[in-house]
């Protein structure tokens, strides 16, 4: 039985660093700046971690984002997030938009290592899911469609 769980653990750390988005040659990614140390005092869970600090949203969903939002979402997403609340690797997006702010979605999005690493609730979702998001190296656009694009599943509640 030993040898089973040996095996087992081998294979769930192998298939681990698989999905992570690091190589073995580089170095892990600091946690911390030298300017900015991660502390509980400033760390600002309501925006996250990440360049974007005031996005700013027309009341309704924008239609071309919104668009170019399902074809990131079909390239990257689609094979570990449902559009409903049901989970499938990572967690289902239903909802989303009311749980986290704009700012919070694109720097997750596009900042996800840091984060996973700072953010109580990207944490919770890691205990749960038992997978770590790999970085899907989005740009600023990719990333503002996505979010048009989850606001809009939102509405379709």
């Amino acid at each position: 039985m030993k040898i089973n769980k040996s095996c087992f653990a081998a294979v769930m750390l192998g298939l681990l660093s698989a999905c992570s988005n690091t190589s073995s040659t580089s170095p892990a990614p600091s946690t911390t700046t030298a300017t900015e140390p991660a502390t509980a005092t400033n760390y600002d869970s309501v925006r996250g971690s990440g360049k974007f600090k005031n996005v700013e949203l027309q009341p309704a969903p924008q239609a071309p984002l919104v668009t170019a939002g399902k074809s990131v979402y079909e390239l990257k997403c689609s094979a570990c997030h449902k559009l409903t609340g049901e989970k499938l690797v990572g967690p289902g997006w239903l909802g989303v938009t009311s749980r986290h702010s704009p700012e919070w979605i694109m720097n997750f999005v596009t900042n996800t290592d840091e984060m996973i690493d700072k953010d109580p609730k990207a944490q919770a979702m890691l205990q749960v899911c038992m997978v770590r998001m790999p970085n899907q190296h989005l740009s600023d656009e990719d990333a503002r469609n996505i979010l048009e694009f989850m606001r809009n599943n939102d509405l379709k509640k």
